[in-house]
């Protein structure tokens, strides 16, 4: 519900807070708008109060009868991060990722945005494969860089069991493109580099033990 919520909104959403020396750089032009105190805001149904960067309450904007918001007071107010690229001008929802996030076209039976499964060690990735099968299992995904790509950053995290055997590879030739003896719970979030030029489809599997669960978020893990 909150990614429809924050796609129709982000189609309204004005610039995040830039410096300014970012404005005398842009085209900027002069419109005429109206605040508009009569629209309000729900969140999976909760009435929520947008708020600026100091905790001032925000009204709309009515703008050709459209009605505009800063992008950060809707980001906050669904608990998205996001930022401002000064360099580049870009706004960035989400985790901030050098690359192409591998939650983009993720397909998995254990592709969860249950925040329940999508937090590890207190910080919530919103996305993430989370393998807490039962019994002692092969726990794999496929992932299509579609020979775009050099590199794969994937992060992973081994819960209550060790992962043993973790293989990384070109699924079209079947060649090992990395392995991992073993990834231990003790170890934390660890981030695999593994070089893909040329490679159209990956095959990532690992040995999860019946008492363990395999956690990759997808928002971090990136092609690049």
């Amino acid at each position: 519900m909150k990614k429809k919520v924050f796609a129709a909104v982000i189609s309204v959403a004005m610039l995040a807070s830039m410096g300014t020396g970012a404005y005398a750089a842009t085209k900027l032009q002069d419109i005429k708008a109206y605040l508009n105190p009569d629209v309000k805001v729900k969140v999976d149904g909760t009435p929520v109060q947008l708020k600026d960067v100091k905790g001032n309450a925000i009204v709309p904007i009515l703008y050709n009868n459209a009605n505009y918001v800063p992008a950060r007071a809707i980001a906050d107010a669904l608990g998205v991060a996001v930022d401002y690229d000064e360099e580049t001008r870009t706004i960035i929802f989400g985790e901030k990722v050098d690359g192409i996030s591998l939650a983009k076209g993720f397909n998995s039976m254990y592709h969860t945005k249950d925040p329940a499964q999508t937090v590890y060690k207190d910080k919530d990735y919103k996305e993430a494969y989370f393998d807490n099968a039962s019994g002692n299992r092969g726990s794999g995904f496929t992932l299509n860089p579609n020979k775009e790509y050099q590199k794969l950053y994937l992060q992973i995290a081994a819960v209550g069991e060790d992962i043993e055997e973790l293989i990384i590879k070109d699924s079209d030739k079947n060649t090992i493109l990395k392995q991992v003896d073993v990834i231990k719970v003790s170890d934390g979030l660890v981030t695999i580099e593994v070089d893909i030029g040329g490679v159209k489809s990956i095959y990532v599997t690992g040995d999860a033990k019946s008492d363990g669960a395999v956690f990759v978020p997808l928002t971090t893990s990136y092609f690049k």
